[in-house]
């Protein structure tokens, strides 16, 4: 429940951008069967619930960032596509539990909300 709490915060008190990778991600982890188990109906009204919030759009740019920073860094496509997102809104931080928390990937630092003050 802590970790429910702290993301609603984050909700409330921070600008949020979604990039459509993290939209993707959710949809296809909500619906397996071994995850959340979600029917498509359910994942889809969550992810309509986001589309209030701005979502950064995968483009060619985004792309070659997206590469750049996968090879540069040594992390999966996937993360580094949420980083070329963020890079690309002007977001300076992104909430994540699975990079390296304070860390900075070429301007936007990673923060893990649930990490230890």
């Amino acid at each position: 429940m802590a970790k429910a709490a702290r993301a609603r915060q984050i909700v409330r008190e921070e600008e949020v951008i979604i990039s459509f990778q993290v939209l993707q991600a959710f949809y296809a982890n909500a619906v397996h069967p071994r995850k959340l188990a979600l029917s498509p109906a359910q994942a889809a009204a969550y992810c309509s619930a986001w589309l209030a919030f701005p979502v950064v759009p995968l483009g060619a740019g985004t792309f070659v960032r997206t590469l750049e920073t996968a090879k540069r860094y040594r992390i999966s496509h996937w993360d580094a596509a949420i980083l070329a997102a963020a890079f690309e809104a002007g977001c300076g931080i992104v909430y994540s539990e699975d990079l390296n928390h304070g860390q900075d990937y070429g301007g936007v630092r990673v923060e893990n909300p649930f990490h230890p003050a």
